[in-house]
Protein backbone atom coordinates (compact mmCIF):
# COMPACT_ATOMS: atom_id res chain seq x y z
CA UNK A 1 0.00 0.00 0.00
CA UNK A 2 1.65 3.55 -1.01
CA UNK A 3 1.40 6.22 0.87
CA UNK A 4 -1.09 9.13 0.29
CA UNK A 5 0.53 12.05 -1.09
CA UNK A 6 1.90 14.63 0.81
CA UNK A 7 0.23 18.32 1.30
CA UNK A 8 1.98 21.25 2.15
CA UNK A 9 0.75 21.40 5.43
CA UNK A 10 1.79 18.10 5.77
CA UNK A 11 5.42 18.67 4.61
CA UNK A 12 5.84 21.50 7.03
CA UNK A 13 5.42 19.43 9.53
CA UNK A 14 7.60 16.60 8.63
CA UNK A 15 10.46 19.18 7.21
CA UNK A 16 9.93 21.83 9.97
CA UNK A 17 10.03 25.07 7.81
CA UNK A 18 8.61 28.34 8.85
CA UNK A 19 5.32 29.76 7.52
CA UNK A 20 7.10 31.81 5.49
CA UNK A 21 10.01 29.38 3.96
CA UNK A 22 6.75 27.12 3.19
CA UNK A 23 5.06 30.03 1.33
CA UNK A 24 8.54 30.56 -0.86
CA UNK A 25 8.50 26.66 -1.62
CA UNK A 26 4.78 27.21 -2.05
CA UNK A 27 5.09 29.80 -5.07
CA UNK A 28 7.83 28.04 -6.17
CA UNK A 29 5.91 24.61 -6.28
CA UNK A 30 2.96 26.34 -8.11
CA UNK A 31 5.50 28.24 -10.94
CA UNK A 32 6.67 24.44 -11.43
CA UNK A 33 3.06 22.87 -12.07
CA UNK A 34 2.15 25.73 -14.50
CA UNK A 35 5.64 25.43 -16.33
CA UNK A 36 5.89 21.43 -16.22
CA UNK A 37 2.60 21.75 -18.87
CA UNK A 38 5.37 23.31 -21.42
CA UNK A 39 8.11 22.02 -20.25
CA UNK A 40 9.52 18.49 -19.22
CA UNK A 41 10.86 19.54 -15.25
CA UNK A 42 9.78 16.32 -13.09
CA UNK A 43 8.97 12.93 -14.06
CA UNK A 44 4.48 13.41 -14.85
CA UNK A 45 4.05 10.73 -12.38
CA UNK A 46 5.76 12.67 -9.68
CA UNK A 47 3.35 15.65 -9.67
CA UNK A 48 0.51 14.14 -7.72
CA UNK A 49 2.92 13.87 -4.52
CA UNK A 50 5.65 16.86 -5.01
CA UNK A 51 6.13 17.93 -1.74
CA UNK A 52 7.22 13.98 -1.17
CA UNK A 53 8.74 13.30 -3.91
CA UNK A 54 10.96 16.58 -4.34
CA UNK A 55 10.75 19.15 -1.69
CA UNK A 56 11.07 16.73 0.87
CA UNK A 57 13.67 14.48 -0.37
CA UNK A 58 15.81 17.97 -1.06
CA UNK A 59 15.07 19.19 1.87
CA UNK A 60 16.81 16.17 4.02
CA UNK A 61 20.14 17.33 3.03
CA UNK A 62 19.79 20.54 5.19
CA UNK A 63 20.74 18.72 7.99
CA UNK A 64 23.63 17.65 6.77
CA UNK A 65 25.04 20.96 5.35
CA UNK A 66 27.61 22.33 8.62
CA UNK A 67 26.67 25.75 9.37
CA UNK A 68 29.95 26.84 8.20
CA UNK A 69 29.86 26.20 4.42
CA UNK A 70 29.97 28.75 2.72
CA UNK A 71 30.31 28.02 -1.15
CA UNK A 72 27.52 24.85 -1.98
CA UNK A 73 27.14 24.04 -6.11
CA UNK A 74 24.25 21.46 -7.30
CA UNK A 75 25.43 19.76 -10.33
CA UNK A 76 22.55 18.88 -12.89
CA UNK A 77 19.85 21.30 -10.97
CA UNK A 78 16.96 20.33 -13.59
CA UNK A 79 13.70 21.78 -11.42
CA UNK A 80 15.96 23.02 -8.84
CA UNK A 81 16.15 20.23 -6.93
CA UNK A 82 17.92 19.81 -4.57
CA UNK A 83 19.52 22.88 -5.12
CA UNK A 84 16.65 25.49 -5.39
CA UNK A 85 15.07 23.84 -2.31
CA UNK A 86 18.87 24.37 -0.20
CA UNK A 87 19.04 28.15 -1.57
CA UNK A 88 15.64 28.86 -0.03
CA UNK A 89 15.74 26.67 3.16
CA UNK A 90 19.81 27.43 4.19
CA UNK A 91 19.06 31.10 2.76
CA UNK A 92 22.43 30.84 1.04
CA UNK A 93 23.64 31.44 -2.35
CA UNK A 94 23.80 28.19 -4.22
CA UNK A 95 25.07 27.66 -7.43
CA UNK A 96 23.37 25.59 -9.91
CA UNK A 97 24.49 24.33 -13.13
CA UNK A 98 21.91 22.77 -15.79
CA UNK A 99 22.81 22.37 -19.43
CA UNK A 100 19.64 22.88 -20.91
CA UNK A 101 18.60 26.41 -21.30
CA UNK A 102 14.71 25.91 -20.66
CA UNK A 103 15.63 24.78 -17.83
CA UNK A 104 17.62 27.69 -17.00
CA UNK A 105 14.85 29.83 -17.58
CA UNK A 106 12.84 28.15 -15.10
CA UNK A 107 15.65 28.01 -12.42
CA UNK A 108 15.78 31.94 -13.07
CA UNK A 109 12.28 32.17 -12.93
CA UNK A 110 11.96 29.62 -9.73
CA UNK A 111 14.42 31.95 -8.03
CA UNK A 112 12.74 35.61 -9.13
CA UNK A 113 9.28 34.51 -7.03
CA UNK A 114 10.20 32.43 -4.50
CA UNK A 115 13.19 35.01 -3.21
CA UNK A 116 16.18 32.23 -3.52
CA UNK A 117 19.59 34.14 -4.30
CA UNK A 118 21.89 31.03 -7.01
CA UNK A 119 24.33 32.03 -9.20
CA UNK A 120 22.90 29.92 -12.41
CA UNK A 121 25.65 28.36 -14.51
CA UNK A 122 24.69 27.34 -18.25
CA UNK A 123 26.78 24.67 -20.18
CA UNK A 124 28.13 21.12 -19.65
CA UNK A 125 29.81 20.79 -15.88
CA UNK A 126 33.34 19.57 -17.40
CA UNK A 127 33.19 22.57 -19.63
CA UNK A 128 32.19 25.29 -17.32
CA UNK A 129 34.45 26.85 -14.80
CA UNK A 130 32.81 27.17 -12.05
CA UNK A 131 34.12 27.93 -7.93
CA UNK A 132 36.14 26.14 -5.77
CA UNK A 133 33.07 24.41 -3.49
CA UNK A 134 32.87 23.23 -0.04
CA UNK A 135 30.23 21.08 -0.69
CA UNK A 136 28.43 20.00 -4.29
CA UNK A 137 24.98 17.98 -4.45
CA UNK A 138 23.99 15.69 -7.34
CA UNK A 139 20.55 14.02 -7.61
CA UNK A 140 19.19 11.86 -10.28
CA UNK A 141 22.11 13.16 -12.91
CA UNK A 142 24.86 10.37 -13.70
CA UNK A 143 26.30 7.10 -12.02
CA UNK A 144 28.58 7.70 -9.09
CA UNK A 145 31.88 7.16 -11.14
CA UNK A 146 31.18 9.86 -13.06
CA UNK A 147 29.61 12.28 -10.31
CA UNK A 148 33.08 11.52 -8.77
CA UNK A 149 34.86 12.86 -11.90
CA UNK A 150 32.79 16.03 -12.06
CA UNK A 151 33.29 16.86 -8.08
CA UNK A 152 36.72 16.14 -7.61
CA UNK A 153 38.16 19.60 -9.65
CA UNK A 154 35.60 21.55 -8.65
CA UNK A 155 35.83 20.24 -4.62
CA UNK A 156 37.88 22.62 -1.91
CA UNK A 157 40.16 20.53 -0.38
CA UNK A 158 38.01 19.59 2.28
CA UNK A 159 35.19 19.82 0.77
CA UNK A 160 32.51 16.80 0.14
CA UNK A 161 29.63 15.82 -1.38
CA UNK A 162 26.26 14.76 -0.70
CA UNK A 163 24.37 12.72 -3.22
CA UNK A 164 20.80 11.39 -3.13
CA UNK A 165 21.22 7.73 -4.76
CA UNK A 166 18.79 5.08 -5.04
CA UNK A 167 18.77 1.04 -5.04
CA UNK A 168 22.11 1.16 -7.12
CA UNK A 169 24.23 2.85 -4.23
CA UNK A 170 25.95 -0.01 -3.61
CA UNK A 171 26.60 -1.09 -6.84
CA UNK A 172 28.20 2.23 -8.16
CA UNK A 173 30.00 2.46 -4.34
CA UNK A 174 31.67 -0.76 -4.87
CA UNK A 175 32.49 0.33 -8.80
CA UNK A 176 34.01 3.91 -7.65
CA UNK A 177 36.39 2.24 -4.99
CA UNK A 178 38.11 0.07 -7.97
CA UNK A 179 39.89 3.06 -9.04
CA UNK A 180 39.42 5.67 -5.68
CA UNK A 181 39.71 5.91 -2.12
CA UNK A 182 37.07 8.09 -0.38
CA UNK A 183 35.43 8.08 3.09
CA UNK A 184 32.05 7.56 3.26
CA UNK A 185 28.77 7.97 5.22
CA UNK A 186 25.21 7.02 4.26
CA UNK A 187 21.66 8.10 5.75
CA UNK A 188 19.10 6.09 4.60
CA UNK A 189 16.58 8.32 3.02
CA UNK A 190 13.37 9.86 4.70
CA UNK A 191 11.60 9.71 1.27
CA UNK A 192 12.35 5.94 -0.19
CA UNK A 193 13.06 2.95 1.44
CA UNK A 194 15.75 2.20 -1.16
CA UNK A 195 17.34 5.35 -1.16
CA UNK A 196 20.19 6.71 0.78
CA UNK A 197 22.44 9.67 0.99
CA UNK A 198 26.32 9.39 0.35
CA UNK A 199 28.45 11.51 2.01
CA UNK A 200 31.81 11.63 0.04
CA UNK A 201 34.95 13.19 1.32
CA UNK A 202 38.69 12.48 0.84
CA UNK A 203 38.49 11.28 -2.41
CA UNK A 204 41.32 10.21 -4.32
CA UNK A 205 42.72 8.19 -7.33
CA UNK A 206 44.61 5.23 -6.37
CA UNK A 207 47.45 4.85 -8.43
Amino acid sequence: MTDAPLTAADFAKKANVSRETLARLQRYADLLVKWQKSINLVGGDTLNDLWRRHFWDSVQLASLVPADTRVITDFGSGAGFPGLVLAILLDTEINLVESSGKKIAFLREAARVSGARVHLHQGRIEKLSLPKSDLITARALAPLNQLLDFAVPNLKPQGFCLFLKGARAEEELTDAVKTRSMTVERTQSVTDPNGVILSIREISRDG
